[in-house]
């Protein structure tokens, strides 16, 4: 009983904070590593390296956007059987999800392997960089499913009160994938090959400790004998489909970036919006571990057809949301130099770009918080209908949109133009069904 005391407490503005932050934390520092790796990679082989880990995001996006997908729709669907007192169908639920998940990584671990060589020899590239390219995704792919559980793990240690750990197990693995970057690259002589071994060990903690946290009766979710039910399996991945296409469109769009960078200022232009995607990310992470962490609770509320408890939350949250946007706005425009300096000099051509590049795009945290949030809300009341809608028009057709009408009026600064768009547009859309559903869900 202990485990639901905090879905019990009143939703207070302290409340709320209490179960998110740890989230939030989780988040930023996974992001913070993922910066650390761009910032050894730069630094110790050089941007042309920096470039490559952004080319081959499309792939790595794509093991993401299938471990989101099962993450959070399963999230949603087995939170949502604890709200209904289902405590062991859900906790079978779990188990036979997180098989599910390692059968799943095998079979993508293979496929990266076959479709790699043809897809960085068709971009183009020069030997240099598609010898990075190569060298960093086959290492990469060696931990497809540490990753996918990883991803499970920490969203369901969240669900299950154990999000302190969750984050215990971020810092851990971000310090690890830190030293190791610069024992496998700068001592090792690894190149960035080492990069990518760095931060699959560095993902590997959360996949481990899951383990043992999960193995424990004690814990509120807890491994059972699975059973098959391909009902909640189409729930969970129904369900999850937004996130999925989130993911999943973001490697589109970062190649449609890299594509159009190529053809108006070459590789040096990849590199910069490397850079820029690192900046966003970081500041785009407090929305993300926000929405995470809250998850569970509109999930279990809804469940539990709490209603009074539900309204508060949303109201309280998207406050919140409203609050780190204006604070990481100010930020990122305070702090474009000597972030971009962090990764390329002032005499590099990728500098002058991605300060440019980082300006315009900031504006776009204005937006993204409340698409964000209004995504994950759906998903938590499990109408992957809507939640789908509004990620798939915001991470590609709105981008799509953008990226093909703004380049082509403004050249590059067209290319920067088109994040802050396609967000504006994308809030348009969560606005109208933030209020269409509104009466349904009563929040």
């Amino acid at each position: 009983m202990e485990k639901q005391n905090a879905y019990e407490k009143p939703v207070t503005l302290k409340n709320i904070l209490k179960f998110a932050v740890p989230t939030i934390a989780m988040s930023v520092f996974m992001s913070f590593y993922t910066m650390v790796d761009g910032l050894f990679v730069s630094n110790l082989i050089g941007t042309d390296a920096l470039s490559a880990i952004n080319l081959t995001a499309p792939v790595i996006q794509l093991v993401t956007a299938v471990s989101t997908m099962l993450a959070t729709g399963g999230s949603a669907v087995i939170m949502k059987k604890m709200g209904e007192q289902k405590a062991e169908e859900a906790r079978e639920d779990f188990t036979f999800l997180i098989l599910v998940n390692v059968a799943v990584g095998f079979a993508m671990c293979g496929l990266g392997y076959l479709l790699m060589d043809p897809l960085f020899a068709g971009m183009g590239l020069s030997a240099e960089v598609t010898g990075y390219c190569t060298e960093y995704l086959s290492r990469y792919l060696w931990f497809t499913v540490p990753i996918l559980l990883m991803n499970n793990f920490t969203l369901y240690m969240i669900a299950g009160e154990r999000a302190a750990l969750s984050l215990v197990c971020s810092v851990a693995g971000g310090v690890l994938n830190m030293i190791l970057d610069y024992v496998l690259i700068a001592w090792a002589g690894m190149g960035i090959g080492g990069a990518a071994i760095a931060t699959g060990m560095g993902y590997s903690v959360t996949a481990v400790v899951g383990f043992f946290v999960f193995a424990r009766k004690k814990s509120l979710l807890h491994f059972r004998r699975p059973v098959v039910r391909f009902r909640v399996l189409f729930h969970a991945a129904s369900n999850g489909c937004s996130e999925m296409a989130t993911a999943l469109v973001t490697g589109i769009i970062t190649m449609m970036f890299n594509w159009t960078m190529l053809t108006y200022v070459g590789e040096a232009g990849v590199a910069a919006v490397t850079i820029i995607m690192y900046v966003l990310m970081f500041a785009g992470s407090l929305y993300t571990g926000y929405s995470y962490g809250v998850a569970p609770m509109l999930s279990f509320y809804y469940g539990e057809r709490n209603r009074e408890k539900l309204k508060r939350l949303v109201a309280v949250s998207l406050w919140v949301i409203t609050a780190i946007s204006l604070v990481t706005v100010a930020a990122s425009f305070l702090f474009t130099r000597p972030l971009v300096s962090v990764f390329a000099g002032p005499e590099d051509p990728v500098y002058a770009l991605a300060v440019t590049g980082n300006r315009i795009c900031t504006v776009a945290l204005l937006f993204v918080g409340f698409n964000i949030f209004a995504s994950g809300m759906f998903t938590a009341f499990s109408n992957g209908m809507v939640s789908a809608l509004l990620a798939f028009s915001r991470s590609f057709v709105f981008m799509v949109i953008a990226m093909l009408v703004l380049p082509a009026l403004f050249g590059v600064n067209g290319v920067w133009l088109a994040t802050p768009a396609a967000e504006l547009m994308a809030l348009f859309l969560s606005a109208a069904m933030f209020f269409r559903y509104r009466k349904r869900y009563r929040y």
